[in-house]
C-alpha cells in the first residue's frame, strides 16, 4: 500500500474524530447546561469548553499536520506557511475568547480565578501557544529573519508544538472532570460516582479528545509523510552553501 493511501486512511479518521469532538462538546454545553449567551452567567461559561476544544484541540491539531497533506506539496511552501500561521492566529483568538468567557463568569459570580490545577495548566498552555506563535512568526515568516536562526528554531518549534498538544489534553481532561464534579455533586444532586448519563457522555468526550490527539501524533511521527524539501526551501542546504 502506498504512503499516500496510508496517509489518507489515517487523516480521514483524524478529521472525523475532530468533528466528533466539536459535536460532543457543543451538545454537552447546550443539552445539559442550557445553551449559550454572553452575559456573564453560566450560559457564557458554556462557551469556554466549546471554544477551547474548537481552538486548541481540533483546529490546532489540523494546523500542525497541514504540511503532511499531499496536495499541499504541489504549491509553494510559503503559501502554506501563511495558511498555517493564519490558522494558528485563529486558534489564539478562540483561546482568548474562551478565557474571557470563564473569567467574566467568575467575576459575575465572584468566584476566585486560577485556583485549580485545570486553570494553572490551561493558562500555561495558552501562554506557551501565544509565545510559540510569535516565535514562529518572527522565525519563519519575516523576511529579515536570519537563516541560521530559522535552522536552530525549527526543532524547538516542533518540540513546543507537541508539548502544547500534550498540555491541551491535560487541560481538557482535568476541565471535564472539574466541571462534572461541580455540576453533578454540587448542583444536580446526582453524584459523579453513580455515573449518570451526562458523566458517561462527558467522559466519552474526553476519550475522543485523547484519540484525536493520538492520531495527530501518529501522523507527525511518520517521517515519510513529511513535505519533501526542495533546494530553495531547505534552510540547512542554504546555510551549507553560504558557509562554503
Amino acid at each position: 500500500m502506498s504512503p499516500s493511501v496510508l496517509f489518507w486512511l489515517t487523516y480521514v479518521p483524524c478529521l472525523c474524530l475532530g468533528l466528533l469532538c466539536l459535536l460532543f462538546v457543543s451538545f454537552w454545553s447546550s443539552h445539559w447546561h442550557g445553551g449559550f449567551s454572553w452575559d456573564g452567567s453560566d450560559l457564557q461559561f458554556n462557551w469556554h469548553p466549546v471554544l477551547m476544544v474548537a481552538g486548541l484541540v481540533v483546529l490546532y491539531g489540523n494546523a500542525v499536520v497541514l504540511y503532511r497533506v499531499p496536495f499541499t506539496w504541489k504549491q509553494k511552501k510559503h503559501t502554506w506557511k501563511l495558511v498555517h500561521a493564519g490558522l494558528m492566529l485563529l486558534v489564539l483568538l478562540l483561546s482568548v475568547l474562551g478565557l474571557c468567557a470563564v473569567f467574566d463568569n467568575h467575576r459575575f459570580f465572584k468566584i476566585p480565578d486560577m485556583y485549580s490545577i485545570h486553570s494553572w495548566v490551561g493558562i500555561c498552555t495558552v501562554i506557551m501557544f501565544a509565545f510559540q506563535w510569535l516565535l514562529g512568526l518572527a522565525g519563519f515568516l519575516l523576511p529579515c529573519s536570519p537563516l541560521r536562526f530559522r535552522s536552530n528554531l525549527k526543532p524547538v518549534h516542533v518540540w513546543m508544538g507537541k508539548a502544547i498538544l500534550i498540555l491541551t489534553v491535560a487541560s481538557c481532561i482535568s476541565g471535564i472532570d472539574e466541571q462534572l464534579f461541580f455540576t453533578l455533586d454540587g448542583i444536580i444532586g446526582k453524584p459523579y460516582s453513580s455515573l449518570p448519563v451526562e458523566a458517561k457522555f462527558a467522559n466519552s468526550l474526553g476519550l475522543l479528545i485523547v484519540a484525536f490527539v493520538l492520531v495527530v501524533f501518529g501522523i507527525l511521527s511518520k517521517n515519510n509523510w513529511q513535505r519533501p524539501e526542495t533546494d530553495n526551501e531547505s534552510v540547512p542546504l542554504v546555510l551549507k552553501e553560504n558557509s562554503t
